[in-house]
């Protein structure tokens, strides 16, 4: 009987009183990053590359990226406006077979004009999202560029390639080249 209630005592859990203690919760002030001793200040390269692309390239004094850059949104801007037109060809094509006027496609069934509805809208949609991504990388770009602007890239760095020859046994050779850095 004693050792019934002694494994009774030890199995049931024994919760002890506690004392309400409230706690305010601490306010953490977040402090803002110290760029005083680098050369360009990120915070306004990304922000000059956000209101105009290729401002910040200019702030971190790296305008040969501009036309690189402004390259990249015309070409992008002219490929949205080509798939654009043929969607829309497509499209006002697609909504002539439906309504039974003949199209300037008589070899295309009606899947074959919806297909091509979809393969041009979803190019024209992907150029979209790829002058974002443009946009994106300029800002990204000026950013990191301000960051490493206080990088100090020294003239005793030299990357060297030279010819190697590894022995792996005494019948086997093998021949190649190597990078070597060196600092």
């Amino acid at each position: 009987m004693g050792l019934l209630v002694l494994c009774f005592f030890v199995t049931c859990p024994v919760n002890a009183q506690e004392a309400e203690v409230e706690t305010k919760p601490v306010k953490v002030k977040k402090e803002r990053p110290d760029y005083s001793n680098l050369p360009k200040d990120p915070r306004k390269a990304t922000i000059l590359s956000a209101i105009l692309p290729g401002a910040g390239q200019v702030y971190n004094n790296k305008a040969w990226k501009v036309p690189i850059l402004y390259a990249g949104f015309m070409t992008d801007i002219y490929f949205i406006g080509f798939n654009n037109r043929r969607y829309q060809v497509f499209r006002q094509a697609l909504f002539d077979f439906d309504d039974g006027i003949t199209t300037e496609f008589p070899n295309l069934n009606r899947d074959g004009l919806v297909r091509n509805v979809d393969y041009w809208r979803r190019n024209r949609d992907l150029c979209i999202l790829l002058l974002a991504g443009i946009y994106a990388l300029n800002i990204i770009d000026a950013n990191v560029d301000a960051h490493l602007s206080g990088f100090n890239v020294s003239e005793d760095l030299s990357l060297s390639v030279e010819p190697h020859v590894e022995t792996f046994s005494s019948r086997n050779n093998s021949m190649g080249f190597s990078l070597k850095l060196n600092f």
